[in-house]
């Protein structure tokens, strides 16, 4: 076992300098996403006791990125992208900041702390998206996303078991449990820090300049925001739908991270064994097992809709999650890697447009929610909304299909004739 990890140490230490940066740039960071991702949830429902309000801020969130992807593409021209990849993870806090400083959650601060926190990802998934495609090619790329996933799911084992309980048990050393979310929002601060002082260490560079922002794409691309519909459809609501499912049938933060944590030990082994094993061939068989375990997780909760159900839906998404974003980056990246070469294009420019293809699905899912919350009820929405999105998205296995074969073929006839081939006639290229 020893002498694996060594091996599996040195096969790092082997990667590129910004490789090994980057990576553990998002390692320390990672510190910082299950807060994020489920106490700001929790810390809304608790505070409010109303679902709806929770899917309005992660509402307010998601419009913020793409507005800020494309503040981001004008920026990386003038500023170095290292100091926007550091703001963006700074803000998260700040965004932390402004809700423990609300008195009353309304929907007027909600909305800014949303918008904050939006600004926050929008900022860092940009940027991160960017690197991540420049350092890595088709070869590694499986491996860079399942070592990523690897360390944040192990950091899921202990991140969120020690937040939910120092939450629950400071909350009643002090009497007041919004002194122990400020303490958390602090340590969020002093973490981001950590995580942008390393994100200098690199010797990253900015996106050659020029025009990022394009109305008509080659067909290709339509399929893949086609692919990134489907994937916000999920991401719409299910970022915090654990924390309000276990806020409203469990009861409290320490059962919140305890959860977590159970389901992030199996996960994390899973997607370290997935990344280093796996080739390119593999990514339809990865991302079609996600979106199973996620139909899995789906029917499960609305089927008990009780603590156990909670349960058994925390470990089948905590194993979905991951092999489906081990699987759609490699994916996304290709096509943006064939077509930045075909039609001249800068590749932040399908950083963005892909970014309008998220929103969209995004909000539809959200909206989904809020619907079903509204006309009908909102145990009807926790219990069905995500049974319905699960359904669809098993589309982007058809999807995702097409989108690798493809690109492999154009790719092929690409190398072949660089003008045009039949193929890609017939496929509708269309000039900027």
């Amino acid at each position: 076992m020893l002498q694996k990890l060594r091996s599996e140490i040195t096969h790092f230490n082997q990667q590129p300098l910004n490789f090994r940066v980057l990576v553990l740039t998002n390692l320390i960071y990672a510190f910082v996403l299950p807060v994020i991702d489920i106490f700001v949830a929790a810390y809304v429902m608790r505070s409010s006791n109303d679902p709806v309000k929770v899917v309005v801020y992660q509402l307010t969130i998601y419009t913020g990125i793409p507005l800020t992807f494309l503040l981001n593409g004008y920026l990386l021209n003038r500023i170095n992208i290292k100091t926007l990849y550091a703001i963006g993870m700074m803000l998260s806090a700040v965004s932390m900041m402004i809700m423990m400083s609300l008195k009353t959650l309304d929907i007027v601060g909600l909305a800014i702390a949303g918008l904050t926190m939006g600004m926050s990802f929008g900022f860092y998934w940009a940027n991160r998206d960017y690197l991540a495609l420049a350092i890595t090619n088709n070869g590694n790329r499986n491996y860079y996303y399942g070592l990523e996933t690897f360390f944040y799911t192990i950091i899921a084992v202990v991140v969120p078991v020690f937040i939910g309980w120092f939450i629950v048990f400071g909350g009643q050393g002090t009497g007041d449990v919004n002194t122990a979310y400020r303490i958390v929002t602090a340590m969020v601060f002093i973490i981001t820090i950590l995580a942008s002082i390393m994100c200098f260490r690199g010797t990253f560079t900015n996106p050659t300049p020029g025009r990022f922002v394009y109305f008509k794409f080659h067909r290709l691309w339509k399929n893949m925001l086609v692919l990134a519909a489907l994937k916000g459809l999920a991401q719409g609501f299910l970022v915090t739908a654990p924390a309000m499912l276990i806020m409203r049938l469990v009861g409290n933060e320490g059962a919140l991270g305890t959860v977590q944590s159970i389901g992030a030990i199996v996960a994390a082994v899973i997607m370290y064994a997935v990344g280093r094993l796996t080739k390119p061939s593999h990514r339809l068989l990865i991302f079609s097992m996600g979106l199973i375990c996620f139909t899995v997780a789906a029917v499960i909760n609305g089927a008990l809709y009780n603590a156990t159900g909670v349960l058994l839906f925390m470990l089948f998404l905590l194993i979905a999650k991951p092999l489906l974003d081990l699987a759609y980056f490699p994916i996304q990246f290709s096509v943006i890697d064939f077509l930045s070469k075909k039609e001249k294009r800068n590749e932040f420019a399908y950083i963005l447009n892909h970014e309008l293809g998220l929103y969209a699905g995004r909000f539809i899912g959200a909206m989904t929610f809020i619907g079903l919350a509204w006309y009908y009820s909102e145990e009807i929405a926790l219990r069905y909304a995500i049974i319905i999105i699960a359904v669809l998205q098993l589309c982007s296995i058809f999807v995702a299909k097409r989108l690798i074969n493809t690109t492999e073929k154009l790719n092929q006839d690409f190398e072949l004739d660089p003008q045009c081939s039949e193929e890609d006639r017939k496929l509708g290229n269309l000039k900027a």
